[in-house]
């Protein structure tokens, strides 16, 4: 490996968001390492997805959903993997971005977002407003393992992500557990956020732990408004698919180019919705302001009876019923017959009359035709009709700032697996498709298979970026954290010969005794930097060499001899 690639493997373990952003063929590694997990493969053994067999994928994503929002936590803590600072990290991206670049991705690099996010102080938002130097938190994504592994942190009584290994998780899942088709699984990166698009029925968007139908994306609540602020407010920055991945500032693109031109069509699809009474109840929920010109009117022994409709919104909260759906009657009859009055509210449309005008007329607000027959409907009772217009045309139709599809597209090696291949068989058409395929290459490196891969990028890794074992033993003398080291546990959260980096074994307080030894090499490195240092694996005898000798057993059965020299060359004089 030259200088480049070390760094781009070496970032397959961290996977902060800058290494995902500047090496994008990272993000769909890390689904195949999660499609070679074998903790995705149990789930497929539980009652719980064993119930759906022959079932549709639909069916087995909304009980996915269900399952992960039960199991899993959103984690949003910027302290979890640690600290780093500006400079740093602009300096290890230089020859591939520049710092202006960089400072379109990240909000920790300067990214604001459009007006929106400036309203909302999005550094306030997201906890950041406290680093107020270079000083900077990673955003690392999370393995399928490190995310089941929060089980053991203090503090958390399940499994926990944060937004990107949420996606990398459900694009998996979706494949092992749902069914869903890699072909019609496309991941969305933007600066702020990471979802997935699902090419299902009239589209599905992942959004952290949940799962949004077309039909929930326009229902106007806040739950579906968090869920529109990525592709409302943000630029996406890269999409990733099966067959490769586009990226919003480099020239070149592997994705295939019909592939993302049908995701293009899709997502746009799925983005826009015809006017419907349903369709304007919600904009009314998502844009209460508009309420006060309202009027919802029923027949009450063979008299109509009228009530504004912002008190029958309100009656909305903590009720399962909503309005202008197939539940609108219902939820009706909750209303008290005190709240309703004889007749019609000056200053008001009908709503039943609005109705029926969209039932006859189908409208689109976003042409001129539409605009204007709207217009003069609404026009005569409300003076704000043109705010209300536009209002109501941002709402059905969001238009999605992708990446232009002006690149120079060339194939990476596309992946064909299917659904109903084995692990075994994946895993080895993964194997042999490494040579061809740098996603299928890396994903070893996110899977931690320390038995195939070059060890030197997991080494660069846990010596060079895990500040939270530093900071896990920065009161204690060396003497000290070996004597904590060898009270921890001696099991590691990953099967097999694969390797936790220093700052897992240090959050989940678990760890094999190799990976204990490369805990204590990064305590070594930066506490006396011109100690040069050994590490030696031979099954399970693991010494390593520093000012003096430590001697850690293993449950691993690997091989091999690493040598850190005080500028932090890193050799391997044998590996196996």
């Amino acid at each position: 490996m030259d200088t480049k690639d070390i760094e781009k493997y070496s970032s397959a373990y961290t996977l902060s968001d800058m290494e995902i952003f500047v090496f994008p063929e990272l993000m769909y590694s890390l689904v195949l390492a999660n499609l070679m997990s074998p903790i995705l493969w149990r789930w497929r053994e539980l009652d719980t997805f064993r119930k759906l067999d022959g079932k549709g994928s639909y069916r087995k994503l909304m009980r996915l959903r269900q399952f992960i929002m039960d199991e899993f936590d959103f984690n949003l803590d910027l302290e979890t993997w640690g600290l780093t600072d500006k400079n740093t990290e602009l300096q290890r991206f230089a020859p591939y971005l520049s710092p202006p670049q960089i400072a379109q991705s990240n909000a920790l690099f300067g990214y604001e977002g459009d007006k929106y996010y400036f309203d909302v102080n999005i550094r306030k938002h997201f906890g950041l407003d406290k680093y107020t130097t270079d000083v900077i938190p990673y955003w690392k994504t999370e393995t399928l393992e490190a995310m089941d592994a929060f089980r053991l942190k203090p503090g958390y009584g399940r499994a926990a992500g944060e937004c990107v290994s949420l996606a990398a998780l459900y694009a998996a899942a979706a494949f092992i557990v749902g069914g869903v088709p890699l072909e019609d699984i496309y991941m969305i990166l933007t600066p702020l956020h990471s979802q997935n698009f699902l090419d299902l029925q009239d589209g599905i968007l992942t959004n952290n732990r949940r799962l949004v139908t077309k039909a929930m994306w326009f229902n106007g609540t806040e739950i579906s408004d968090k869920a529109q602020r990525a592709l409302r407010h943000e630029q996406v920055t890269v999409v990733t698919h099966r067959t490769g991945y586009i990226h919003c500032l480099y020239p070149e693109a592997t994705i295939a180019p019909q592939a993302y031109t049908h995701f293009r069509a899709r997502l746009a699809e799925y983005l826009s919705t015809g006017l419907t009474f349903t369709v304007f109840a919600s904009f009314l929920r998502a844009v209460p302001q508009h309420q006060k010109y309202f009027q919802i009117c029923r027949e009450c022994h063979g008299q109509p009876r009228f009530l504004p409709a912002e008190m029958l919104y309100h009656y909305e909260h903590g009720s399962p019923y909503k309005i202008g759906d197939s539940t609108h009657d219902k939820l009706l009859a909750e209303v008290s017959e005190e709240d309703f009055v004889p007749y019609e509210l000056p200053g008001r449309v009908r709503c039943d009359l609005l109705c029926e005008f969209l039932t006859r007329h189908p409208t689109d607000v976003r042409t001129p035709r539409g605009r204007e027959a709207l217009h003069k409907l609404l026009g005569r009772t409300i003076p704000e009709v043109d705010k209300l217009l536009d209002d109501l045309t941002n709402f059905v139709h969001i238009e999605a700032d992708l990446p232009g599809g002006d690149k120079h597209f060339s194939a990476a090696g596309a992946l064909e697996i299917p659904a109903d291949w084995s692990r075994a068989e994946i895993i080895e058409y993964l194997r042999r498709a490494r040579s061809r395929s740098p996603v299928a290459d890396l994903a070893f490196y996110a899977y931690r298979d320390m038995e195939s891969c070059d060890w030197r990028p997991f080494v660069k890794s846990a010596v060079e970026r895990c500040p939270v074992s530093l900071e896990k033993v920065k009161s204690m003398s060396i003497a000290e954290a070996c004597d904590w080291l060898s009270r921890l546990p001696a099991a590691s959260i990953y099967d097999g010969n694969r390797l936790a980096q220093p700052d897992e074994l240090a959050n989940y307080g678990t760890g094999d005794g190799l990976e204990k030894a490369f805990f204590l090499a990064n305590i070594l490195r930066h506490r006396i930097p011109a100690q040069a240092l050994r590490v030696e694996v031979d099954g399970s005898r693991v010494i390593l060499q520093a000012d003096r000798t430590y001697e850690f057993a293993s449950a691993k059965t690997l091989q091999g001899q690493v040598d850190i020299t005080p500028a932090g060359a890193i050799t391997i004089a044998s590996q196996a």
